[in-house]
């Protein structure tokens, strides 16, 4: 039986509220044996806590999320070493810079983010991060406050960019945006990045796949994207299992 891991899905969000046990089940059924749950906001942690404190499957990952900024407060930042020290997180996230926004506020956005990295650097975890029109920025604070490593969600940078992420110890999310045949530049990265620096993610209830528009994303279709891959690299599903599992388990310390 395949061993496939979710590397970033919101199971906590209301969007799965009633259908938890059933998504896990399937999942189990399907190979999707871990899936890495990252928090977006301060006052939801304590419900992402207690989610994944009942299932062996669900690990937690916390951190303020940049398009939230309005809802964090400086005193969440104490909460979030408290809740380290206290529990097993398995990384700092969702963290990063989102500079695609129209209003942005770039100085909040890059305290934010540095503070975080220290917290990371200090507690030696790995991070989960969401960066939109900022990869250089982010780059340059990583090169600045260098962490263990982690994975960049829904990465859509260059081959150089890619290069030097992997320089500092990062892996890239691979989810439902290749399914979409338009998105051909993203396409042609993800057929040429290295082995060593994919892993498998859905985002869900977010960036559903191309059959599935207007749709709840869920975990269950780890294994669609799997294939999707698959298909673009030429090469097997037993092959990408293989060595993204491998990958997620090595950057995330499982």
């Amino acid at each position: 039986m395949m061993h496939l891991i979710d590397s970033h899905c919101h199971l906590d969000f209301e969007q799965f509220e009633g259908s938890r046990e059933n998504i896990l089940t399937h999942c189990q059924q399907l190979g999707v044996k871990d899936i890495v749950v990252p928090a977006v906001m301060a006052r939801d942690w304590g419900k992402l806590l207690s989610l994944c404190a009942q299932s062996k499957m669900l690990h937690p990952a916390l951190g303020l999320h940049p398009l939230f900024m309005s809802e964090h407060k400086a005193k969440h930042l104490e909460q979030l070493k408290k809740h380290i020290a206290t529990c097993q997180i398995l990384a700092i996230g969702e963290i990063g810079l989102d500079f695609y926004l129209p209003d942005h506020d770039k100085k909040s956005q890059i305290s934010l983010l540095l503070q975080q990295l220290e917290i990371a650097q200090h507690f030696k975890l790995p991070i989960l991060l969401h960066v939109r029109k900022a990869h250089d920025q982010t780059i340059s604070l990583l090169k600045k406050v260098p962490v263990i490593g982690g994975i960049v969600h829904a990465f859509n940078g260059s081959l150089q960019q890619a290069k030097q992420y992997q320089e500092l110890g990062f892996a890239f999310g691979v989810g439902g945006a290749i399914t979409h045949p338009r998105a051909t530049r993203l396409r042609s990265l993800m057929s040429k990045l290295p082995h060593s620096s994919l892993v498998l993610e859905t985002d869900a209830p977010d960036m559903p796949l191309v059959d599935r528009q207007g749709q709840r994303n869920t975990p269950e279709n780890i294994p669609l994207i799997m294939a999707a891959l698959a298909e673009l690299r030429n090469e097997s599903c037993d092959e990408i299992a293989t060595f993204t599992t491998a990958n997620c388990k090595r950057v995330l310390n499982f």
